[in-house]
Protein backbone atom coordinates (compact mmCIF):
# COMPACT_ATOMS: atom_id res chain seq x y z
CA UNK A 1 0.00 0.00 0.00
CA UNK A 2 1.63 3.50 -1.14
CA UNK A 3 2.51 5.67 1.53
CA UNK A 4 3.24 9.56 1.07
CA UNK A 5 4.88 12.05 3.37
CA UNK A 6 3.73 14.66 4.60
CA UNK A 7 5.86 17.92 6.20
CA UNK A 8 6.03 18.16 10.32
CA UNK A 9 4.47 21.78 10.14
CA UNK A 10 1.72 20.80 7.83
CA UNK A 11 0.71 17.92 9.67
CA UNK A 12 0.90 19.20 12.99
CA UNK A 13 -1.04 22.10 11.97
CA UNK A 14 -3.94 19.93 10.25
CA UNK A 15 -4.27 17.64 13.60
CA UNK A 16 -4.46 20.93 15.72
CA UNK A 17 -6.85 22.45 13.69
CA UNK A 18 -8.76 19.40 13.44
CA UNK A 19 -8.98 18.89 17.41
CA UNK A 20 -10.38 22.41 17.98
CA UNK A 21 -12.86 21.77 15.12
CA UNK A 22 -14.24 19.19 17.47
CA UNK A 23 -14.07 21.83 20.47
CA UNK A 24 -11.03 20.82 21.89
CA UNK A 25 -8.91 24.34 23.41
CA UNK A 26 -6.22 25.17 21.05
CA UNK A 27 -3.51 25.24 23.86
CA UNK A 28 -4.52 21.30 24.81
CA UNK A 29 -5.08 20.74 20.85
CA UNK A 30 -1.45 21.50 20.82
CA UNK A 31 -0.53 18.98 23.87
CA UNK A 32 -2.96 16.53 22.01
CA UNK A 33 -1.19 16.90 18.59
CA UNK A 34 2.50 16.45 20.00
CA UNK A 35 1.71 13.63 21.96
CA UNK A 36 0.22 11.65 18.42
CA UNK A 37 2.84 13.07 16.85
CA UNK A 38 5.88 11.77 18.61
CA UNK A 39 4.69 8.50 18.10
CA UNK A 40 5.36 9.02 14.12
CA UNK A 41 9.08 10.61 14.97
CA UNK A 42 9.88 7.74 16.63
CA UNK A 43 8.55 5.48 14.26
CA UNK A 44 5.76 4.16 16.41
CA UNK A 45 2.72 4.10 13.42
CA UNK A 46 0.12 2.17 15.47
CA UNK A 47 -0.30 5.03 18.10
CA UNK A 48 0.48 8.38 15.60
CA UNK A 49 -1.46 9.94 13.22
CA UNK A 50 -2.91 6.22 12.10
CA UNK A 51 -5.09 6.49 15.19
CA UNK A 52 -6.14 10.22 14.96
CA UNK A 53 -9.19 9.55 13.63
CA UNK A 54 -10.92 6.53 15.24
CA UNK A 55 -9.75 6.87 18.71
CA UNK A 56 -10.15 10.28 19.49
CA UNK A 57 -11.97 12.49 16.59
CA UNK A 58 -14.82 9.23 16.55
CA UNK A 59 -14.94 9.51 19.87
CA UNK A 60 -15.37 12.97 20.94
CA UNK A 61 -18.33 13.07 17.85
CA UNK A 62 -19.86 10.25 19.46
CA UNK A 63 -20.06 11.79 23.06
CA UNK A 64 -17.91 9.43 25.20
CA UNK A 65 -14.58 11.53 24.86
CA UNK A 66 -14.76 15.33 26.12
CA UNK A 67 -13.15 17.78 24.09
CA UNK A 68 -12.26 20.31 27.14
CA UNK A 69 -10.59 18.28 29.82
CA UNK A 70 -11.67 19.04 33.20
CA UNK A 71 -8.45 18.06 35.69
CA UNK A 72 -9.74 17.76 39.04
CA UNK A 73 -7.43 17.12 42.19
CA UNK A 74 -9.59 14.85 44.25
CA UNK A 75 -7.14 15.05 46.88
CA UNK A 76 -3.31 15.93 47.30
CA UNK A 77 0.08 15.88 49.64
CA UNK A 78 3.32 17.21 49.04
CA UNK A 79 4.54 13.90 47.27
CA UNK A 80 0.76 12.60 46.01
CA UNK A 81 -1.84 13.80 44.02
CA UNK A 82 -5.23 11.41 42.46
CA UNK A 83 -6.78 13.31 39.63
CA UNK A 84 -9.89 12.20 37.94
CA UNK A 85 -10.13 13.67 34.66
CA UNK A 86 -13.68 12.68 33.96
CA UNK A 87 -13.21 11.73 30.54
CA UNK A 88 -11.11 14.43 28.73
CA UNK A 89 -8.61 14.18 26.72
CA UNK A 90 -6.18 11.65 27.96
CA UNK A 91 -2.80 13.40 26.59
CA UNK A 92 -3.96 16.53 28.25
CA UNK A 93 -4.28 14.63 31.38
CA UNK A 94 -1.38 12.92 31.38
CA UNK A 95 1.12 15.71 30.34
CA UNK A 96 -0.55 17.49 33.22
CA UNK A 97 -0.21 14.73 35.74
CA UNK A 98 3.53 13.86 34.81
CA UNK A 99 4.05 17.91 35.24
CA UNK A 100 2.71 17.29 38.76
CA UNK A 101 4.92 14.45 39.74
CA UNK A 102 8.05 16.03 38.40
CA UNK A 103 7.37 19.63 40.02
CA UNK A 104 6.80 17.49 43.25
CA UNK A 105 9.87 15.38 42.38
CA UNK A 106 11.97 18.55 42.31
CA UNK A 107 10.54 19.64 45.38
CA UNK A 108 11.12 16.71 47.60
CA UNK A 109 12.89 14.38 45.69
CA UNK A 110 9.45 12.06 44.31
CA UNK A 111 6.10 12.56 43.06
CA UNK A 112 3.69 10.51 41.88
CA UNK A 113 -0.25 10.94 40.45
CA UNK A 114 -2.73 8.49 39.81
CA UNK A 115 -5.28 9.27 37.55
CA UNK A 116 -8.73 7.72 37.41
CA UNK A 117 -11.60 8.49 34.42
CA UNK A 118 -9.58 9.34 32.14
CA UNK A 119 -9.09 7.96 27.97
CA UNK A 120 -6.16 6.87 25.67
CA UNK A 121 -3.30 9.12 26.52
CA UNK A 122 -1.18 7.75 23.23
CA UNK A 123 2.43 6.56 24.07
CA UNK A 124 3.37 6.19 27.57
CA UNK A 125 6.90 6.81 26.61
CA UNK A 126 6.20 10.26 25.92
CA UNK A 127 5.52 10.97 29.62
CA UNK A 128 8.54 8.90 30.89
CA UNK A 129 10.75 11.26 28.46
CA UNK A 130 8.96 14.21 30.07
CA UNK A 131 11.00 13.29 33.45
CA UNK A 132 14.26 11.94 31.46
CA UNK A 133 14.28 15.49 30.00
CA UNK A 134 13.75 16.89 33.38
CA UNK A 135 16.27 14.77 35.17
CA UNK A 136 14.07 12.81 36.83
CA UNK A 137 13.88 9.20 36.54
CA UNK A 138 10.24 8.42 34.87
CA UNK A 139 7.49 5.87 35.49
CA UNK A 140 3.94 5.44 34.02
CA UNK A 141 1.60 3.05 32.94
CA UNK A 142 -1.78 3.33 31.88
CA UNK A 143 -4.85 0.33 31.90
CA UNK A 144 -6.87 -0.28 28.89
CA UNK A 145 -9.97 -2.20 27.51
CA UNK A 146 -9.65 -5.34 28.54
CA UNK A 147 -8.07 -7.74 25.46
CA UNK A 148 -5.11 -9.55 26.82
CA UNK A 149 -5.65 -12.92 28.45
CA UNK A 150 -3.52 -14.11 31.94
CA UNK A 151 -1.76 -17.38 31.62
CA UNK A 152 -3.71 -20.59 31.41
CA UNK A 153 -6.76 -18.61 30.20
CA UNK A 154 -7.95 -17.31 27.06
CA UNK A 155 -10.65 -14.80 28.18
CA UNK A 156 -9.28 -11.16 27.71
CA UNK A 157 -9.31 -9.78 31.38
CA UNK A 158 -6.94 -7.01 31.32
CA UNK A 159 -5.43 -4.44 28.74
CA UNK A 160 -1.85 -4.44 26.74
CA UNK A 161 -0.85 -2.18 29.98
CA UNK A 162 2.28 -0.47 29.27
CA UNK A 163 4.96 -0.57 31.93
CA UNK A 164 6.98 2.34 30.81
CA UNK A 165 10.39 3.32 32.39
CA UNK A 166 12.69 6.56 31.25
CA UNK A 167 15.99 7.46 32.69
CA UNK A 168 18.32 10.60 31.93
CA UNK A 169 21.87 9.75 30.16
CA UNK A 170 24.57 11.58 28.71
CA UNK A 171 23.65 10.83 25.33
CA UNK A 172 21.59 12.36 22.67
CA UNK A 173 18.64 10.22 23.35
CA UNK A 174 17.42 9.18 27.09
CA UNK A 175 16.90 5.44 27.91
CA UNK A 176 13.16 4.98 27.25
CA UNK A 177 11.72 1.45 27.51
CA UNK A 178 8.00 2.15 26.37
CA UNK A 179 6.23 -1.43 25.60
CA UNK A 180 3.10 -3.14 26.34
CA UNK A 181 3.09 -6.30 28.61
CA UNK A 182 1.73 -8.00 25.73
CA UNK A 183 3.52 -9.35 23.10
CA UNK A 184 1.87 -6.87 20.33
CA UNK A 185 -1.26 -4.53 21.49
CA UNK A 186 -4.74 -4.01 19.53
CA UNK A 187 -3.26 -0.63 18.04
CA UNK A 188 -0.41 -3.14 16.01
CA UNK A 189 -3.07 -5.15 15.21
CA UNK A 190 -5.21 -2.64 13.65
CA UNK A 191 -1.85 -1.26 11.40
CA UNK A 192 -1.67 -4.46 10.10
CA UNK A 193 -5.23 -4.69 9.38
CA UNK A 194 -4.39 -1.37 7.15
CA UNK A 195 -1.64 -2.47 5.47
CA UNK A 196 -2.37 -6.05 4.59
CA UNK A 197 -0.43 -7.66 7.43
CA UNK A 198 -1.17 -11.03 8.28
CA UNK A 199 -0.87 -11.53 12.32
CA UNK A 200 2.48 -12.85 13.72
CA UNK A 201 2.10 -16.24 14.80
CA UNK A 202 1.97 -16.50 18.82
CA UNK A 203 0.38 -13.51 19.59
CA UNK A 204 -3.14 -13.79 19.58
CA UNK A 205 -5.24 -17.06 21.45
CA UNK A 206 -8.80 -18.22 20.30
CA UNK A 207 -11.19 -19.92 23.28
CA UNK A 208 -10.08 -23.45 22.22
CA UNK A 209 -6.33 -22.62 23.37
CA UNK A 210 -4.98 -22.36 19.81
CA UNK A 211 -3.13 -19.27 18.26
CA UNK A 212 -5.14 -17.36 16.12
CA UNK A 213 -3.21 -16.86 12.62
CA UNK A 214 -3.96 -14.99 9.43
CA UNK A 215 -6.02 -12.35 8.41
CA UNK A 216 -5.42 -9.12 11.18
CA UNK A 217 -8.72 -8.02 10.52
CA UNK A 218 -10.69 -10.61 11.02
CA UNK A 219 -8.45 -11.46 14.33
CA UNK A 220 -9.21 -7.82 15.36
CA UNK A 221 -12.75 -8.57 15.30
CA UNK A 222 -12.64 -11.92 17.09
CA UNK A 223 -10.72 -9.59 20.12
CA UNK A 224 -13.34 -7.50 20.02
CA UNK A 225 -16.23 -9.75 20.28
CA UNK A 226 -14.70 -12.00 22.83
CA UNK A 227 -13.53 -14.86 20.99
CA UNK A 228 -10.02 -14.09 20.91
CA UNK A 229 -7.64 -12.22 23.19
CA UNK A 230 -4.20 -10.74 22.81
CA UNK A 231 -1.19 -13.14 24.88
CA UNK A 232 1.06 -11.58 27.42
CA UNK A 233 4.77 -11.17 27.10
CA UNK A 234 6.39 -15.13 26.61
CA UNK A 235 3.48 -16.48 24.68
CA UNK A 236 0.43 -18.79 25.54
CA UNK A 237 1.36 -21.00 28.68
CA UNK A 238 4.52 -21.06 30.80
CA UNK A 239 6.97 -22.82 28.36
CA UNK A 240 8.96 -19.02 27.45
CA UNK A 241 7.66 -17.02 30.55
CA UNK A 242 4.52 -15.89 29.78
CA UNK A 243 3.42 -15.61 33.62
CA UNK A 244 5.93 -13.01 33.37
CA UNK A 245 4.24 -10.98 31.06
CA UNK A 246 1.13 -11.58 32.95
CA UNK A 247 2.24 -10.42 36.23
CA UNK A 248 3.70 -7.29 35.37
CA UNK A 249 0.54 -6.35 33.39
CA UNK A 250 -1.19 -7.12 36.59
CA UNK A 251 0.81 -4.82 38.28
CA UNK A 252 -0.07 -1.87 36.16
CA UNK A 253 -3.44 -3.14 35.96
CA UNK A 254 -2.94 -2.51 40.03
CA UNK A 255 -1.63 0.49 39.92
CA UNK A 256 -3.78 2.09 37.55
CA UNK A 257 -6.87 1.23 39.85
CA UNK A 258 -6.36 0.88 43.52
CA UNK A 259 -4.71 4.18 44.36
CA UNK A 260 -7.48 6.17 42.90
CA UNK A 261 -10.16 4.04 42.84
CA UNK A 262 -10.54 3.34 39.33
CA UNK A 263 -12.29 0.98 36.70
CA UNK A 264 -10.66 -2.27 36.30
CA UNK A 265 -10.64 -5.24 33.42
CA UNK A 266 -14.15 -5.49 32.43
CA UNK A 267 -15.61 -2.61 33.53
CA UNK A 268 -12.98 -0.87 30.73
CA UNK A 269 -14.69 -1.70 27.80
CA UNK A 270 -16.40 0.99 26.63
CA UNK A 271 -20.23 -1.04 26.27
CA UNK A 272 -22.98 -0.59 28.08
CA UNK A 273 -25.63 -2.91 29.28
CA UNK A 274 -27.02 -2.98 25.93
CA UNK A 275 -23.77 -3.04 23.77
CA UNK A 276 -23.91 0.64 23.61
CA UNK A 277 -20.84 2.85 23.39
CA UNK A 278 -19.94 4.73 26.99
CA UNK A 279 -16.93 6.12 28.23
CA UNK A 280 -13.30 3.57 28.78
CA UNK A 281 -12.95 5.23 32.02
CA UNK A 282 -9.10 4.89 32.55
CA UNK A 283 -6.92 4.84 35.05
CA UNK A 284 -2.92 6.12 34.75
CA UNK A 285 -0.08 6.35 37.50
CA UNK A 286 2.60 8.53 37.12
CA UNK A 287 5.90 8.66 39.52
CA UNK A 288 8.64 10.93 39.21
CA UNK A 289 12.37 10.76 40.89
CA UNK A 290 14.44 13.57 40.83
CA UNK A 291 18.07 12.49 40.14
CA UNK A 292 19.23 15.66 41.63
CA UNK A 293 18.21 13.74 45.44
CA UNK A 294 20.63 11.59 44.76
CA UNK A 295 23.80 12.36 43.95
CA UNK A 296 23.09 14.93 41.42
CA UNK A 297 22.01 15.09 37.49
CA UNK A 298 25.13 14.70 35.52
CA UNK A 299 26.32 11.64 37.47
CA UNK A 300 23.64 10.16 36.96
CA UNK A 301 23.22 11.11 33.38
CA UNK A 302 27.38 10.08 32.75
CA UNK A 303 26.76 6.70 34.90
CA UNK A 304 23.46 5.81 32.81
CA UNK A 305 25.65 6.44 29.37
CA UNK A 306 28.41 4.33 30.55
CA UNK A 307 26.58 1.44 31.38
CA UNK A 308 24.44 1.39 28.18
CA UNK A 309 27.41 1.80 26.43
CA UNK A 310 29.01 -1.37 27.84
CA UNK A 311 26.14 -3.00 27.06
CA UNK A 312 26.01 -1.98 23.11
CA UNK A 313 29.68 -2.75 22.94
CA UNK A 314 29.56 -6.14 24.03
CA UNK A 315 29.74 -9.16 21.64
CA UNK A 316 27.45 -9.51 19.12
CA UNK A 317 25.55 -12.28 17.62
CA UNK A 318 26.56 -13.93 14.16
CA UNK A 319 25.07 -12.08 11.76
CA UNK A 320 24.35 -8.64 13.80
CA UNK A 321 26.12 -5.89 13.17
CA UNK A 322 24.51 -3.95 16.12
CA UNK A 323 23.10 -4.32 19.52
CA UNK A 324 20.90 -1.82 20.59
CA UNK A 325 19.50 -0.15 24.15
CA UNK A 326 15.64 1.31 24.12
CA UNK A 327 15.49 4.50 22.94
CA UNK A 328 18.05 3.91 20.30
CA UNK A 329 16.31 3.00 17.65
CA UNK A 330 13.80 5.45 17.81
CA UNK A 331 15.95 8.03 18.09
CA UNK A 332 17.46 6.48 14.54
CA UNK A 333 14.06 6.75 12.86
CA UNK A 334 14.15 10.76 13.90
CA UNK A 335 16.98 11.96 12.46
CA UNK A 336 15.56 9.79 9.30
CA UNK A 337 12.26 11.60 9.17
CA UNK A 338 12.97 15.17 10.77
CA UNK A 339 13.82 17.47 7.57
CA UNK A 340 10.76 14.98 6.09
CA UNK A 341 7.92 14.32 7.90
CA UNK A 342 5.08 11.52 8.62
CA UNK A 343 4.63 8.24 5.72
CA UNK A 344 1.30 8.44 5.73
CA UNK A 345 -0.48 5.15 4.51
CA UNK A 346 -3.86 5.24 1.91
CA UNK A 347 -6.28 4.24 4.68
CA UNK A 348 -5.35 6.76 6.98
CA UNK A 349 -4.51 9.23 3.86
CA UNK A 350 -8.87 8.66 3.10
CA UNK A 351 -9.34 9.46 6.71
CA UNK A 352 -7.57 12.63 6.94
CA UNK A 353 -9.51 13.84 4.08
CA UNK A 354 -12.41 12.95 5.80
CA UNK A 355 -12.15 14.81 8.73
CA UNK A 356 -10.92 17.70 6.93
CA UNK A 357 -14.17 17.99 4.47
CA UNK A 358 -16.40 16.88 7.43
CA UNK A 359 -14.91 20.07 9.52
CA UNK A 360 -14.62 22.91 6.74
CA UNK A 361 -10.77 22.88 6.83
CA UNK A 362 -10.62 23.48 3.01
CA UNK A 363 -6.83 25.32 3.54
CA UNK A 364 -5.38 21.86 3.57
CA UNK A 365 -4.57 20.41 0.34
CA UNK A 366 -2.70 16.94 1.14
CA UNK A 367 0.54 15.65 -0.68
CA UNK A 368 -1.38 12.65 -2.23
CA UNK A 369 -4.31 15.07 -3.68
CA UNK A 370 -1.91 17.08 -6.31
Amino acid sequence: MPKVVVDWKTINDFVIDAFKGVGVPAEDAAIVADVLLESDRRGIESHGVNRFKPVYIDRINDGIQQPVTNFEIIRETPCTAVVDGHDGMGQVIGHKAMSMAIEKAKTYGMGMVAVRNSTHYGIAGYYASMAAKAGCIGITGTNARPSVAPTFGVEGMFGTNPLTIGIPTDEDFDFVIDCATSITQNGKVEYYERIGEDVHPGTIIGLDGEEVSGDAGAALRQIRNGTAALTTLGGIGEALGGYKGYGYAMVVELLSSILQDGNYGKALDGKGENGEKVPYHLGHFFIAIDTNHFLGEELTRKKAGDIIRSVRASKKAPGADRIYTAGEKEWDIWLSRKDSGVPINESVQAEICKVRDDLGLTKYVFPWEK
